[in-house]
């Protein structure tokens, strides 16, 4: 026993803020890229299987999943992160008693809400589907994953206050390819086989996140038993001084769970607004028909939505990562670490979106075509959403960094300045722009709310930016270069391929990727600057790519 608590002694050395930040980036950023491209490929088979009425099964889709994200961040009601939050502070204090206690009154809570929120959306269903039938099976199949979502979010908020992602990236992979696998299986059996309506497939793709959520609550469970030693070994050497009552532990969950609400509820407010803005403005503004303004609906609600959230997942990891150890620098009242850890947070960010956003719109032909029909409209708006994602996935960041250091009244009241100019713009962009107009409306708002949480940093903490701007140009010179050079490939390639195969439009995406990836690479470590981003980690890249 002894042997194995100095084993456990030796694994718990202390590291220092960006190396956890960074480690815990890794981990989350592969456990969301991952499950975010799984969750596009599936797309390319059940495209197929629906065939002509694709688009009409992507807005139906989407219509749920928008509806059912807002139900998602009420039933969680942002406990899972607040949790993490305080996990992280109580453990910052050596009272890891305080938080093994704090998750356990937790679940509870999420258990109430989880009901509660899935009640609610399985009766209100035909109230909130605008005279649409078709949609009202697809809420209900989606409220009764609102019972486990809550449990195993928690789960997650308790893994993310010990720094510990890991947990949290493989529950999220094995959710997505469980949710994945029925989804796929399922649309196979009612299009291909039984010869069903299009209908009855998307109600059980949708009612696939339960199965989903199912496959990644065990894994939770498996991880937590398994780091049960270590977790006793840390509750059985804490200071255990300071007393908080059950009640004041709910208290501030519930009291730091707010701002979380509002902010994690931002995105999908933007994008649940357009959903019932969009339709009325383009039927004021011109004459098409609902099934066409469904089909335009489907283009930038659904299908380049699912692509660009594979870049903003990124943003989304690093946010998870960067608010418990912010809490963390804020309890020890170490200012100059706070300061620290928003600069790398947002150079970390530049680093990974600049080049993923700009190589998107590089290939968006080919990706569109790899996942989708071939739509020559649905091409310009995956390209001119990849430039939007930058907003998005800044936003993210931002918002969590404000959050971390408690700062959650100036977060919600950005957040909604942002929010009210989408609401004013969204008007005269979409009656101008059509399908563009909802997403320039999303860009500019959220380039509001960035501008305005960026000017508080810098004087709150004094933020020395010098460093930020040096590599943040040395990163947008970096992906510029690369974005000309891989749509140069990329349009070249097109002249001599077919533009409609999705073989040879993998081809062209492996190509213009892989040699953009390798020019962002080679650049950064030649330049020295993943240097200063990635530490000793852009050592051991440079040994893999030979570069000196």
């Amino acid at each position: 026993m002894n042997d194995n608590n100095e084993q456990i002694k030796k694994d718990l050395e202390e590291t220092s803020s960006k190396e956890k930040m960074l480690k815990g980036s890794a981990w989350m950023t592969a456990g969301s890229i991952f499950s975010r491209i799984l969750g596009a490929i599936y797309i390319i088979p059940w495209a197929t299987w629906f065939g002509v009425n694709y688009l009409q099964a992507n807005a139906l889709f989407t219509k749920g999943y928008t509806v059912y994200a807002l139900f998602l961040m009420l039933s969680t009601a942002g406990i899972p992160s607040a949790v993490g939050k305080q996990v992280a502070h109580y453990n910052s204090l050596n009272e890891y008693g305080i938080g093994r206690r704090l998750f356990k009154r937790s679940l509870g809570v999420m258990m109430f809400l989880g009901i509660i929120s899935a009640m609610i959306l399985w009766f209100i269903a035909p109230l909130i589907s605008q005279g649409d039938a078709a949609v009202i099976p697809v809420y209900r199949s989606l409220a009764v994953t609102l019972l486990l979502i809550p449990v195993m979010s928690l789960t997650r908020g308790f893994f993310q206050g010990y720094f510990d992602m890991a947990p949290f990236a493989i529950s999220q992979l094995v959710e997505q390819v469980a949710r994945i696998v029925y989804m796929l299986a399922a649309t196979y059996l009612i299009t291909q086989v039984l010869h069903g309506s299009y209908q009855s497939a998307v109600v059980q793709s949708t009612f696939a996140a339960f199965i989903g959520a199912v496959g990644g609550l065990l894994v939770l469970l498996w991880h937590y038993w398994r780091k049960r030693p270590t977790m006793n070994y840390l509750l059985a050497h804490s200071n255990n001084k300071l007393e908080v009552s059950d009640k004041r532990l709910i208290k501030e969950i519930l009291y730091q769970s707010i701002p979380f609400i509002i902010i994690g509820s931002t995105t999908t407010l933007y994008n649940l607004f357009d959903q019932f803005s969009f339709p009325t403005i383009m039927s004021f503004v011109t004459d098409y028909s609902t099934k066409e303004i469904n089909a335009l609906y489907a283009l930038f609600a659904g299908n380049a939505n699912k692509l660009i959230m594979i870049t903003i997942s990124v943003a989304a990891a690093m946010a998870d990562t960067a608010i418990p150890l912010l809490s963390q620098a804020v309890t020890k009242n170490d200012n100059e670490e706070v300061s620290a850890a928003l600069l790398d947070s947002v150079e970390l960010f530049f680093f990974v979106m600049l080049p993923c956003s700009f190589g998107m719109a590089a290939v968006s032909r080919p990706l569109y075509v790899l996942f989708y029909p071939y739509d020559y409209t649905g091409i310009f708006v995956l390209a001119f959403s990849s430039y939007i994602a930058l907003a998005l996935g800044l936003f993210m960041v931002l918002a969590a960094l404000l959050q971390g250091i408690y700062e959650n009244t100036i977060a919600i009241k950005f957040a909604v300045i942002g929010m009210i100019v989408k609401v004013i713009i969204q008007f005269p962009l979409t009656a101008f722009l059509h399908v563009y107009g909802p997403l320039a409306a999303t860009g500019i708002g959220m380039t509001v709310s960035n501008v305005l949480i960026f000017r508080y940093l810098y004087f709150k903490y004094n933020l020395n930016i010098n460093k930020l701007q040096k590599n943040t140009n040395m990163m947008m010179l970096f992906s510029l270069f690369m974005f000309i050079v891989v749509l140069v490939i990329s349009f070249a390639l097109g002249k001599v391929t077919n533009t409609y195969s999705k073989f040879q439009s993998t081809i062209v995406l492996i190509i213009g990727a892989g040699i953009g990836g390798y020019i962002y690479a080679f650049l950064s470590l030649k330049a020295r600057l993943a240097d200063d981003i990635l530490g000793a980690r852009a050592n051991f890249l440079r040994r893999i790519l030979r570069i000196k």
